[in-house]
Order: C-alpha cells, then sequence, then structure tokens
C-alpha cells in the first residue's frame, strides 16, 4: 500500500474527510473529487497545503472529469452520493443520477484505467425493514425509499462490473455512522440532531413511536475498516461486507440516552411527531464477515461515542465547521 494515490470522492463529506485525514496521516498521496453539495471545504481546509493532498472540485457526473481524475490513482474509495432519504422523495430523478449514474461513470473510469482496488460505499438502506435479525449480506435487497432504491442499483451495478469485467471492487453496506462533521439533515442524521436540541434546551423530536431501530457506528471504527478494507480488499472483491456495531438501538432509547449523557433527563423529555415516509423499521448488522476475513470488531461502544460527541458540540465544533468558505478558493 506505500506510495499508492487513493482517489476519495465526496472527500470533503462527513465519512470522507474522517478518512482522508487518515490517510494523509499515513502518509498516502490522495486526491478528493467533491462538489461540495453536501461537502464542507472546512472539513479538508487543513489539508490544502499540504503537498499530498489534491483537491478537484466536480461531480462524478462530469464524465470526462471523472476519467482524467482516475487516471492518476491506484485505488477509489467511492463515497460521493445524495445521501438523504426525505431528499430523494422530493428529487428522485437527482438522487438516481448522483447515486447510480455517477457510481456508473466510476466503474467505468476504474475499469478504462485498471485501478488496483475499488471500494464502493453502499448503504445498509438497501436490504430495507429486516426480514429476519441480525441482517447478513445474504438478506434480501427491499429497499423501501427512492435513496435506498439508488444506493441498491449501484451496489448491484458495482458487483456486475467484477462479474462481468472482473474489476476488483469491494462493496461496503454501512449501517448508521455518525461522529463529528455530520450534518444534521436527513432520516439518518437523528444524533446530531438530538444533540442539537438537547444541548439547546429543547426536547428531541421523535418521528413514529420511537421503537424503530438502528444500528450505530461511530466514524472512527468506520475508517478503521475502511482501512481493513484496503490493506485486506483482496479477501471481498466481488462481495458486499457488512461495516456496523452488531447492536440494535431504538429511536427512544436513543433520545434517553443523550439525554442523560447531557444531564438533561430532569429538565426534557422526547416529543413524537408523524412518522415519515419511507423510513426503514428495523436495522442491525451481522458483522460476522468483517470480523472473520478483516478483523474488524468496533472498539468505541455507543455512549462513548455520544460523549465524544456531545463534548466536541459543547466544545463549538459544530460552530467551528458549519460555515462554507469554499467560495474563497
Amino acid at each position: 500500500m506505500r506510495n499508492r494515490t487513493i482517489l476519495v470522492t465526496g472527500g470533503a463529506g462527513f465519512i470522507g474527510s474522517h478518512l482522508v485525514d487518515r490517510l494523509l496521516e499515513r502518509n498516502f498521496k490522495v486526491i478528493v473529487l467533491d462538489d461540495f453539495s453536501s461537502g464542507n471545504i472546512n472539513n479538508i481546509w487543513h489539508h490544502l497545503t499540504n503537498k499530498g493532498f489534491k483537491l478537484v472540485r466536480g461531480s462524478v457526473l462530469d464524465k470526462e472529469l471523472v476519467y482524467s481524475v482516475v487516471s492518476n490513482v491506484d485505488l477509489i474509495v467511492h463515497l460521493a452520493a445524495q445521501v438523504h432519504v426525505d431528499r430523494s422523495i422530493l428529487e428522485p430523478e437527482y438522487t438516481v443520477q448522483v447515486n447510480t449514474i455517477g457510481t456508473l461513470n466510476v466503474l467505468e473510469a476504474a475499469r478504462k484505467h485498471e485501478v488496483e482496488l475499488i471500494i464502493h460505499m453502499s448503504s445498509c438502506e438497501v436490504y430495507g425493514t429486516a426480514r429476519y435479525v441480525p441482517m447478513d449480506e445474504k438478506h434480501p435487497l427491499n429497499p423501501t425509499s427512492p435513496y435506498a432504491a439508488s444506493k441498491a442499483a449501484a451496489d448491484r451495478l458495482a458487483y456486475s462490473y467484477y462479474n462481468t469485467y472482473k474489476l476488483p471492487v469491494v462493496i461496503v453496506r454501512a449501517f448508521n455512522v455518525y461522529g463529528p462533521r455530520q450534518r444534521d439533515k436527513g432520516y439518518a442524521a437523528v444524533i446530531p440532531k438530538f444533540i442539537r436540541r438537547v444541548l439547546g434546551r429543547r426536547p428531541p423530536v421523535i418521528y413514529g413511536d420511537g421503537k424503530q431501530t438502528r444500528d450505530y457506528l461511530y466514524v472512527d471504527d468506520m475508517i478503521r475498516a475502511l482501512e481493513l478494507v484496503m490493506e485486506h480488499g483482496e479477501k471481498l472483491v466481488g462481495m458486499a461486507v457488512n461495516i456496523g456495531s452488531g447492536c440494535e438501538v431504538s429511536i427512544l432509547e436513543l433520545a434517553y440516552k443523550i439525554l442523560e449523557l447531557a444531564d438533561m433527563q430532569s429538565e426534557l423529555k422526547p416529543v413524537f411527531a408523524p412518522s415519515r415516509p419511507g423510513e426503514v423499521r428495523r436495522l442491525i448488522a451481522d458483522i460476522e464477515l468483517a470480523e472473520r476475513e478483516l478483523g474488524f470488531r468496533p472498539s468505541i461502544p455507543l455512549e462513548e461515542g455520544l460523549k465524544r460527541l456531545i463534548e466536541w458540540y459543547k466544545g463549538g465544533g459544530y460552530d467551528a465547521w458549519r460555515a462554507y468558505v469554499y467560495e474563497e478558493l
């Protein structure tokens, strides 16, 4: 892996920017392709003077640009996506374009330039509500929103490129990742939404009955998992692998845990709102494959991750992070 150049699409985003931090820390050369539709330049601003870092502002929908950027890389981590379920309901065509056609452009460029490994970031949303738990990689795909459907299409498209062209691709099905820099927008952003409201002395808002469950993974564990895929990807080429905590937590439990950790349980109680369309009822990862083939085990329990994130917010992390300044580039 030494002296490799790694392309991170969506590298100014939440997960992408944490990955970029880690890769540069390990002295890899990194190229970020991001159109800043959801990424934040402040996430990568501190790298702009690093000789091993290059920022390309543009979209995965720009086929010529993608082909040009990929010509100079050894490995691709494809994270660029429209990630919001609610936006996908309002803008399904845009969501499919970015998530599916954008992925097609990356796969074609990787095939043309014979890239050594492509890590495609899929999503647990491709499974839909659990038919059995824990959900392994053989669980049926039953996407329930345009976002989930677009990710399922991209997921299977990536597999088809392995099956048809022997493109060395690994499909990572990430469960609910949380941590610093996560935007508090969309269905998946319940943790930052809850924390911001609670620290502002406002009650967390729960859509539906709060009994819907998720599998939450702190971002540092997600980055470690991606590193392991980069290092041992040959074991999983052509396969999908779940990355999660393996622990099931209800939204109601989550709300009360955040209230407790913020020492606001005596002042605030959750309030309830109508359920939202396209929302999955139950998710929990079976991570046995990742454990067996990659040696991956999550190291940060939910309570510890929430403590870290609450401290980040209390320390002004969000206020310092949220301002967009990429117009100055």
